[in-house]
């Protein structure tokens, strides 16, 4: 295919929102937000053998691309709207396109946004999102905002796509349920949404439970410590790894797309209702204190996390 047919490929499919004024095919999109709302822009990139295993199914692919950047809007709170896609391709293939489209394009009228603009060009496989949510003003979920006293919650289990990731490196079989962490990620997206007003501080894990903590308590300058007992697990990953690798990997393996969130004690009641609510669990990990930095006794803090240039 040529650049414009591979365009005019996606263009096809791809639905568009009463707010968009003009879509895919000029040199810039033209938006209507809401009156009084406020925009979250967020943006990630995916490099295949660094974000993904290069002989993963396109549909995966194109699923992960929009999901890591809904949970970067979930972790702020924010209604998802619209999404630009940038794809560099070593070829055009309509069967890469088509199953890519699938992958991308179902997750996201799942969760009404429109794709309307982006970009292609020849190089190695690398797909770049910018997505964009609405959020009244605010009423967004920071880093900034932790205090001591509030306890820790994660949503969901930790260490699943860290896990199928170790088995791909080690030349074997990933299990199909850790797989599936890995390759289609759940954006939490109306946990983030009934957050607001709850939670004090929010955060999605990308990089590792311990890092991506870290960085809530810059933030808020505050320090945290964990109970490495009370992190939760999936049956599939107690089943592919011993005790000690499942907690290094729930602890520092990423990749998991959760949500991390402090909360006051008082909010405890509320939290599992909304746990009930959503059928999703949420956990009580630990609390927030006073100091820096993050301490979780038997995990190696100082190793934990991903680092794209370390």
């Amino acid at each position: 295919m040529h650049e414009f047919d591979l365009i005019a490929r996606i263009r096809a499919r791809a639905a568009l929102r009463g707010d968009v004024v003009l879509g895919i095919g000029d040199d810039c999109a033209l938006l209507a937000p809401p009156p009084g709302m406020q925009l979250a822009v967020t943006m990630d990139t995916l490099n295949a053998g660094v974000h993904f295993p290069p002989e993963t199914a396109p549909a995966d692919i194109g699923w992960k691309a929009l999901a890591v950047n809904l949970s970067d809007l979930a972790a702020m709170g924010a209604d998802p709207a619209w999404c630009t896609l940038s794809l560099s391709l070593p070829e055009a293939s309509e069967d890469f396109i088509d199953g890519f489209s699938d992958g991308f394009l179902s997750l996201a009228q799942q969760h009404d946004v429109a794709l309307i603009g982006g970009d292609t060009t020849r190089g190695p496989l690398s797909i770049s999102v910018t997505a964009h949510g609405l959020i009244e003003p605010d009423s967004a979920l920071r880093r900034a905002g932790a205090q001591v006293g509030d306890a820790i919650w994660v949503s969901g289990t930790l260490g699943d796509a860290a896990g199928a990731l170790r088995q791909w490196q080690a030349g074997a079989p990933m299990a199909p349920a850790l797989q599936a962490r890995l390759d289609r990620p759940t954006p939490r997206v109306a946990l983030g949404r009934a957050l607001r007003g709850i939670a004090s501080s929010a955060i999605d894990i990308s990089d590792g439970l311990l890092a991506d903590l870290a960085h809530v308590c810059r933030a808020s300058g505050v320090g945290a410590r964990l109970d490495a007992r009370a992190l939760p697990s999936s049956a599939a990953l107690r089943q592919a790894f011993d005790a000690a690798t499942c907690l290094a990997l729930q602890a520092s393996g990423g990749d998991d797309y959760e949500l991390c969130f402090t909360a006051p004690a008082a909010q405890r009641d509320v939290i599992h209702a909304l746990s009930q609510t959503l059928n999703l669990p949420l956990t009580h990990i630990g609390e927030i204190v006073t100091g820096t930095g993050v301490c979780c006794e038997d995990v190696d803090v100082a190793a934990a996390g991903y680092q794209h240039f370390a």
